[in-house]
C-alpha cells in the first residue's frame, strides 16, 4: 500500500547516494533525503545500516554502556479489551459478549502481577482500549457497579494496588489522554506511552483507511498527547507503525514530528518502530506485511534522524528472527519481554525466551541487560521526572547507573508522600532579595529543564504579528467613547487592534477616554489593600520559561517554609494591619498534598479574621491530580479549610500558541478556564490577570480579554483585572534570546487603558502593579483607566527574582502618596473591594 502513493516519485540512485554522503559527514538530513534513504538497496542499504549502527554505538558510549542492548522484564496486563475505536488491523479490541467481563478485576490484576514478581519481572504493562465506556454500555455498567467514574479512574486505582502489593512498576498505555488526565496518572506510574503510529491524516479521515472511524487515531490529537506529556514531564514511549498505507514521505514526517517533540521537551525515553503484520479476521487481513527489510531501513533512518541519544526499539517477536539485521540497523532495545504473559496485541507471535534472546543478542556482538520501565537517564534525574511517591519503588529496583538490578527482590511498598521538613533553605529570601540579591542569574539546569531552546525559538517565530489597519483607529476611538465593551466583538476587531497599537496623540486620547470611563464606573478613589504575599516554596520543576523564581531543591536560593512559618508570617501581617494574605508557591514535588489545606487551616486558627487569598489555578489542578480527586472536590476541601478567594494567576496569555512557548509545563488554557469557573461556581471568587510583553502580540491580548469576558459573563466571579508587564531581566526565556525585553512604555499605557474599555460592564476594578511599573509608571496608569494599586505586599519575591527594581513592599503612606501624585484620594479596601473596616 505504501508503494502505490510513493510511485509518484521514483527515488533515483543518485538521490540515495547524495543522502548517504551527507549522513556520513554528520550533516542533518532533510525530509526529502530521509525519504530517499528508505529506498536504499544493495550496497547503499548496507551503508545506511552501517551509518545508523555507528550513531547508535556513539550514543551507547555516551550513556556509559557500550555494547549493551536493553530489555524490560514485564508482565502484560490487558485491563480491558473493549475500545471505542475501530482500527482495521486490530485483534486486541473485541466486543463485550466475547469476554467474561468488561475489565479484569482487581484480584485478577494482582494475581498476574504477583506471579510476575515471583519470576523477577519489574514492569507491569497496562494495555487497554481507549475509553471503552464511551461506546460500550457493559463497560460503563461495570465501572458504575464498582464505584469508578471512568476507565482512567479504575486504572489509577489498580496501578496503586500493583505498586503497594507487588512492587512492580506500572507502565500505562491507556491511549489518548488530556493534560489533566496525564497529571492525574503521573503519580502512579514511572512511565507511560502511546504510539503515534502515523501523521498521515488521510489514513484516519478517508473511508477505507486503517483508522477511519477511530476518534483517538487522529494524528493531531495524538501529537497533542505527546506534547502534553512533555509539558508535564512524563517519561514517555511512542513510535510509528509502518506498512499500514502510509507513503515513505508520510513515514518520515512522523519521525520528524517525534524528533521535534523530543527536542522540545526531552521526555521521549524510547521510540518504537513496529512493522505491520496482517491478522486474520480483520479488515486488513489481505494487506501484505511490512517486510523486515523495510523495517530495518526505517529503523536506520529513524536512528539517523533521532540521533545517538534516543533509545530505539523494534519488537523482537515481529521480526522473523532477523535479530542481526535489526541490530545492524541501529536498535538498542528489544522492549518489554515477559516470561509469563503473552503479547496480547500479537498473541500469534510469542516473545522469545529470555535466555534465547540473550544468546541471539550476543551473536550480534552485544550484551543483553535488563532495564526498568523508566529508562536509566530518567531514573538518575528522578527529582525532575518522577513523582516522589514513586521514588522508593524505583530506587529499590535500580542500580546506581539507573539500570535494573536483575536479582533485586520485587516486593510491595507503600505509595505515600514523603515526610518533608519545612523551614529549610534560604527562607529569608523575601528580605535578602533586596539586600544581597539572588545567588545566580539562572538555575543550574538552565540548559535542560526548559526544553530545547532552539525548538522554543522556532516555535516562538511561528506566530507573527498580524497587519494592523491603522485606518480603523478613528473608528476605534469612536466606539471607545460610545460603547467601549463593543470593542470585544469580532466586527470591531480591526478597530480594537488599532487601539492596542495606538501611539502619540491617539494614545493620549485613548487613555483619556479610559480615564473618563473609570471615573464614571468607580469614581475617583484609588483603592489598595493592606496585605502580605507569602510564597511558601520556590522549589519547582514545571519549567516555565518566563519564571526566575523557581529553583531546584539543591539550588542556593531554594527554600521551603513550614506550615508554622506561614502562620507566623500571617500573624505578623495581621499585627501590621493586614486584612489579606496572598499565598502561592512553586509546584514543589516533595510537598505532601495535605499542605495546601493545612496552610489555610493554620492561618485561620492563628488569625481568624485574616482573608486567605491563595493558590493559583495551576496549584489547584496539580494538587487535585496528586490527591486523585476532581478540581471541584479539591476546591471544596480548601473552602472547608477556610480558603476565601483565589488569585487568577498562572494565566499569562490565554492562547495556547503563546502559552506553550512561554510556559512549557503549565496548564493549558482550557484547564485554566475550567478551574476558575469551577471556583466561581463554588462561591470562591478570583482576580484575573494577563502577563504581556514577551513573545506575544496585540491579537493575543485581545483574545485573552475575550476569554476573561466570557468567563465573567458565565460566572460573574472576577473581582478585578491585573495587568502584569513581563519582567525580563533574569527570565530564562529572555536570557536564552527568545523573548523581547518586556513591554514598552507605549504598550503599558495601551494595555491598561484597553483593559478598562474592553472589560467595561463586566469587571469594574482595573489594577496596576507598582512592583513592575514603579511609582512613576503607576501614576501614569492611574491617569489612564486604573483605579486600584493592589497591595502593600510586605514581601514580594517573584518579580524581584526576575529583576524588578521597584522593591518588595510599600507602606500605606507610600501608596497614598502615589494616589496623591495622580491627583486622587486613596481608600483602603478589602479583598472584595468593600471599604476596609477601621482596626484599632
Amino acid at each position: 500500500m505504501a508503494g502505490e502513493a510513493d510511485a509518484q516519485h521514483q527515488v533515483t540512485a543518485a538521490e540515495v547516494t547524495r543522502a548517504l554522503r551527507r549522513a556520513s559527514t554528520g550533516k542533518a538530513l532533510d525530509a526529502a533525503e530521509a525519504t530517499a534513504l528508505l529506498s536504499a538497496e544493495g550496497a547503499a542499504f548496507d551503508e545506511l545500516l552501517a551509518l545508523a549502527g555507528a550513531v547508535r554505538d556513539a550514543g551507547l558510549r555516551d550513556a556509559g554502556r557500550p555494547g549493551v542492548i536493553t530489555f524490560s522484564k514485564k508482565v502484560f496486563i490487558p485491563l480491558s479489551r473493549l475500545c471505542r475505536d475501530r482500527c482495521h488491523y486490530c485483534t486486541f479490541a473485541t466486543v463485550p459478549h466475547k469476554l467474561p467481563a468488561a475489565f479484569l478485576d482487581r484480584d485478577e490484576v494482582l494475581a498476574i502481577a504477583r506471579q510476575g514478581a515471583a519470576l523477577g519481572c519489574k514492569e507491569a504493562l497496562f494495555t487497554l482500549g481507549d475509553r471503552p465506556e464511551d461506546r460500550w454500555p457493559a463497560a460503563q455498567q461495570w465501572l458504575d457497579e464498582r464505584g469508578y467514574a471512568s476507565t482512567l479512574d479504575y486504572l489509577r486505582s489498580v496501578a496503586i494496588a500493583v505498586l503497594e502489593e507487588t512492587g512492580l512498576l506500572p507502565h500505562l498505555n491507556p491511549g489518548v489522554l488530556s493534560w489533566a488526565e496525564l497529571q492525574r496518572l503521573r503519580p502512579v506510574a514511572p512511565s507511560m506511552g502511546m504510539m503515534l503510529e502515523t501523521t498521515a491524516t488521510r489514513l484516519w479521515s478517508e473511508p477505507g483507511g486503517p483508522h477511519f472511524g477511530s476518534p483517538d487515531k487522529e494524528p493531531a490529537v495524538r501529537l497533542r498527547v505527546l506534547a502534553d506529556a512533555g509539558r508535564i514531564g512524563v517519561p514517555f514511549t511512542t513510535g510509528i507503525l509502518i506498512g499500514i498505507g502510509e507513503t515513505h514521505a508520510e513515514r518520515v514526517d512522523a519521525l520528524f514530528e517525534i524528533r521535534r517533540s523530543a527536542r522540545e521537551y526531552g521526555h521521549l525515553q524510547e521510540v518504537i518502530v513496529q512493522n505491520f503484520r496482517a491478522k486474520p479476521d480483520t479488515a486488513m487481513r489481505s494487506v501484505p506485511d511490512a517486510s523486515v527489510r523495510d523495517l530495518a531501513a526505517t529503523v536506520a533512518v529513524a536512528r539517523l534522524l533521532l540521533g545517538p541519544g534516543m533509545r530505539l526499539q523494534a519488537p523482537p517477536n515481529l521480526i522473523d528472527a532477523s535479530f542481526e539485521l535489526l541490530v545492524r540497523a541501529g536498535i538498542d532495545d528489544w522492549g518489554g519481554v515477559s516470561p509469563l504473559t503473552p503479547d496480547h496485541v500479537n498473541p500469534e507471535r510469542p516473545w522469545p525466551h529470555l535466555d534465547e534472546l540473550a544468546a541471539l543478542t550476543a551473536a550480534t556482538g552485544f550484551e543483553l541487560r535488563e532495564r526498568l520501565t523508566i529508562y536509566p537517564g530518567y531514573v538518575r534525574g528522578a527529582e525532575r521526572w518522577l513523582d516522589p511517591r514513586l521514588h522508593p519503588h524505583v530506587t529499590a529496583l535500580a542500580a546506581a547507573d539507573g539500570m535494573a538490578v536483575a536479582d533485586a527482590p520485587v516486593t510491595g511498598r507503600p505509595w505515600q508522600e514523603p515526610e518533608v521538613e519545612g523551614g529549610t533553605g534560604r527562607t529569608d529570601l523575601h528580605a535578602t532579595i533586596d539586600t544581597t540579591g539572588r545567588a545566580a542569574d539562572r538555575r543550574a539546569d538552565f540548559d535542560t529543564v526548559y526544553g530545547d531552546w532552539s525548538a522554543v525559538s522556532e516555535a516562538a517565530g511561528r506566530g507573527t504579528a498580524p497587519a494592523v489597519h491603522l485606518g480603523a483607529l478613528a473608528e476605534g476611538l469612536r466606539v471607545a467613547r460610545e460603547n467601549p465593551a463593543d470593542l470585544l466583538e469580532s466586527r470591531h476587531e480591526d478597530a480594537a487592534l488599532a487601539l492596542l497599537h495606538a501611539d502619540g496623540p491617539a494614545l493620549d486620547e485613548l487613555c483619556r477616554i479610559a480615564d473618563d470611563v473609570r471615573a464614571a464606573t468607580v469614581g475617583d478613589d484609588v483603592t489598595y489593600v493592606v496585605n502580605r504575599n507569602i510564597n511558601f516554596s520556590n522549589v519547582c520543576y514545571v519549567g516555565c520559561r518566563f519564571c526566575a523564581f523557581a529553583q531546584r531543591e539543591r539550588d542556593a536560593d531554594a527554600y521551603r517554609l513550614s506550615v508554622a512559618q506561614v502562620a507566623d508570617r500571617a500573624e505578623e501581617a495581621w499585627r501590621d494591619g493586614a486584612t489579606e494574605i496572598c499565598v502561592q508557591g512553586g509546584i514543589d514535588p516533595q510537598l505532601p498534598v495535605s499542605v495546601y489545606p493545612d496552610l489555610v487551616r493554620a492561618v485561620k486558627e492563628r488569625v481568624p479574621g485574616m482573608h486567605v487569598h491563595a493558590f493559583s489555578p495551576m496549584e489547584i489542578v496539580t494538587a487535585a491530580a496528586k490527591a486523585g480527586v476532581s478540581v471541584a472536590d479539591w476546591l471544596t476541601r480548601l473552602r472547608e479549610a477556610g480558603l476565601d478567594t483565589i488569585p487568577g494567576t498562572a494565566a499569562e496569555i490565554l492562547d495556547d500558541e503563546v502559552r506553550w512557548v512561554l510556559t512549557k509545563g503549565k496548564l493549558p488554557t482550557s484547564a485554566w478556564v475550567e478551574t476558575v469557573e469551577t471556583a466561581h461556581r463554588l462561591g470562591i471568587r478570583s482576580s484575573s490577570t494577563m502577563m504581556y510583553g514577551h513573545v506575544d502580540h496585540p491579537r493575543h491580548w485581545l483574545g485573552h480579554f475575550r476569554v476573561l469576558a466570557g468567563i465573567q459573563d458565565r460566572t460573574g466571579g472576577f473581582t478585578e483585572f491585573v495587568a502584569l508587564p513581563f519582567v525580563h531581566t533574569n527570565a530564562p526565556i529572555y536570557l536564552a534570546g527568545v523573548s523581547r525585553a518586556g513591554a514598552t512604555w507605549r504598550e503599558n499605557r495601551a494595555v491598561h487603558a484597553m483593559a478598562r474599555l474592553l472589560l467595561h460592564g463586566r469587571i469594574d476594578n482595573i489594577q496596576c502593579s507598582w512592583v513592575k511599573l514603579g511609582d512613576e509608571g503607576t501614576v501614569a496608569m492611574l491617569n489612564g483607566g486604573c483605579n486600584d494599586l493592589g497591595g502593600t505586599l510586605m514581601e514580594e519575591t517573584i518579580s524581584r527574582m526576575a529583576g524588578s527594581a521597584h522593591g518588595s513592599a510599600r507602606t500605606v503612606a507610600q501608596l497614598e502618596a502615589v494616589a496623591a501624585a495622580a491627583g486622587r484620594p486613596a481608600r483602603q479596601r478589602t479583598t472584595g473591594y468593600a471599604t476596609a473596616p477601621h482596626r484599632h
